[in-house]
């Protein structure tokens, strides 16, 4: 997903994806060096999402079988939609640049316009640096140690029903990613 995306925006950018700086020049027209030479830097985007999804069961290795003839794992494709999906929350999940509140998706494409700008001589500078992802977990120990501390009253006062109640207080001392959706862990956090 992340490779398509890759090469449709230098498409869009009119750069010839076989030349890239990191990866080398191939004469190979399969071979898409600057398509990687983009991805490099939004690369954490899919290595997240893969750690979210193990973490949050929404993969597990069961989904996944050996071919044996070309000596690759693949996912079964209920597993795969599911990590698509989640993949594709990340790519929306936005980021502020440059005043303005933009997708990941978005980004991408104006780094590369960014560097044909550079590279046509029209821009002194093309910056991967910026914007920088804000990786936080969701599932803090102070969220957990909360959760863990509220009573059942307690809860019924924030206006947690009682089976998220009984989720939580079940999931919130097990090592596994929790998952809180927003409403309830700021309301949480707020105690």
């Amino acid at each position: 997903m992340l490779e398509s995306e890759c090469q449709r925006v230098i498409n869009e950018a009119g750069l010839e994806p076989s030349v890239g700086f990191l990866h080398g020049f191939s004469r190979y027209q399969t071979k898409q060096s600057l398509v990687y030479d983009l991805q490099e830097p939004f690369r954490w985007i899919a290595d997240a999402t893969v750690m979210e999804a193990f973490e949050c069961g929404v993969l597990d290795l069961p989904d996944f079988y050996f071919t044996g003839d070309d000596y690759r794992y693949r996912f079964e494709p209920e597993a795969k939609q599911r990590f698509l999906d989640l993949l594709r929350e990340r790519f929306n999940s936005g980021v502020r640049y440059r005043g303005r509140w933009l997708k990941w998706d978005t980004v991408i494409e104006q780094k590369a316009g960014e560097l044909g700008r550079f590279l046509a001589g029209k821009s002194s500078r093309a910056d991967f640096g910026e914007p920088a992802p804000a990786l936080k977990r969701q599932d803090t120990r102070e969220l957990r140690g909360r959760i863990l501390a509220l009573t059942q009253s307690e809860a019924r006062k924030l206006g947690t029903e009682r089976s998220t109640f009984h989720n939580l207080s079940r999931n919130a001392p097990k090592t596994t990613y929790l998952r809180v959706y927003k409403p309830i862990r700021e309301k949480l956090l707020r105690i």
